[in-house]
């Protein structure tokens, strides 16, 4: 440990609080990376379900032949749970945060966690949308406090996004970013904690563009999907990809850039009318689209359908989100078209897409939707320098 810093330089030991699809997701990368693990839930049963859930999960690469079952006996040796906070922390080098998307809640936790975790620890946030800053700020240590978003599910989404708080420690940042790479992970660093990070600020305010598409142009949703995914490039059409993720999630991320930042994001009311009528998506069987039960269910999308829509205000809404980051410093065009890449699934470059439309066509549409709708259209300045 190097007292000067006052945290350790490498870490070993990593404490996860929650036990969820997040929590034990991210347990089971990091033992599987060697690390010694006590994953940390408020009951005994949560954690058994979990300890069940990465059993399952490491029986499955025993089956593939992705590990022996040596390693899998290894990998599960190295977590311990503990219901005792306290106990918990008492050998962490690294705390890693991933309680259900509630700001009070998360700061509840960190209330308690900051009595009985020793001065040396570092604190890290898996949250997808909160600020780090304010949560870190609630803690007597936000130099020592990061943002770290993994992707569900944790065992198959390589990106993670790293998000220093304003008072974050540069080796703090360094000391995660070698952290998600030793875990076989590809880190992008959202160098500022701004409303929606890198990818929930592309892909939850155009999910609300989509539905705005739809109304005022007529086109089918599987007009919409098949343009997005055989025009943009995107693995599925966006509102595939919204039923995928689910209603829930989508209206949280919502209502949390909302409430950061008007400009973010303009809502449209049948994601909220979606939500409240528990039509979340293919998790319940009902989103957008309607599925026959609750596998894993794709929609039929074709190059046909592609080419009755124009996603033009789609493409200018990503763009110009992509754009605001470059502008405000959080981002550069290259890690936001890694980020696109490995969160999205993005399959051609954003800036790419956007030369294939045309900058100038886009920034056209952009002052359009503005004299029409309002100031959350009118083109980032970045736009006028790419024509």
């Amino acid at each position: 440990m190097d007292i000067s810093r006052g945290f350790a330089l490498t870490v070993k030991n990593i404490t996860v609080l929650g036990s969820g699809i997040m929590g034990h997701g991210i347990a089971q990368v990091s033992a599987m990376a060697g690390y010694n693990i006590v994953l940390r839930d408020i009951e005994q049963s949560f954690l058994d379900k979990a300890m069940e859930k990465i059993r399952w999960s490491l029986e499955k690469l025993v089956s593939k032949e992705k590990i022996t079952k040596q390693e899998s006996d290894a990998i599960l040796s190295r977590i311990k749970t503990v219901v005792d906070l306290g106990l918990a922390v008492q050998s962490a080098d690294l705390v890693i945060e991933a309680v259900p998307e509630i700001m009070e809640l998360k700061k509840k936790v960190y209330a308690e966690l900051d009595k009985v975790a020793d001065s040396r620890i570092i604190f890290a946030s898996n949250t997808s949308t909160l600020p780090i800053t304010e949560i870190a700020n609630t803690t007597s240590r936000p130099e020592k406090f990061v943002g770290i978003h993994f992707f569900n599910p944790p065992q198959l989404m390589k990106l993670v996004e790293v998000i220093p708080g304003q008072k974050t420690n540069k080796d703090v940042v360094d000391l995660t970013v070698n952290f998600v790479k030793s875990v076989k992970k590809e880190p992008v660093i959202c160098k500022k904690d701004v409303p929606g990070f890198i990818v929930n600020r592309l892909f939850i305010p155009m999910v609300h563009e989509a539905c705005w598409l739809k109304e005022r142009s007529g086109y089918t949703m599987e007009q919409i999907d098949s343009a997005v995914k055989f025009t943009m490039g995107f693995p599925m059409g966006i509102f595939e990809l919204a039923d995928f993720t689910g209603m829930d999630v989508i209206h949280k991320a919502t209502i949390e850039l909302e409430l950061r930042d008007k400009k973010v994001i303009f809502p449209h009311p049948d994601i909220e009318k979606l939500y409240n009528e528990k039509k979340l998506g293919q998790k319940s069987g009902e989103g957008f689209y309607k599925y026959s039960d609750d596998k894993y269910e794709r929609i039929q999308l074709d190059e046909d359908l592609a080419k009755k829509c124009n996603p033009v205000s789609l493409v200018a809404n990503i763009l110009n989100n992509a754009a605001w980051l470059v502008t405000n410093n959080a981002s550069d065009i290259p890690e936001i078209e890694k980020a696109a890449q490995l969160g999205l699934g993005l399959k051609k470059p954003i800036f790419d897409t956007a030369k294939e439309f045309g900058v100038k066509n886009i920034i056209s549409e952009l002052n359009s939707l503005a004299s029409k709708y309002g100031k959350f259209y009118e083109p980032d300045p970045l736009l006028a320098t790419m024509q």
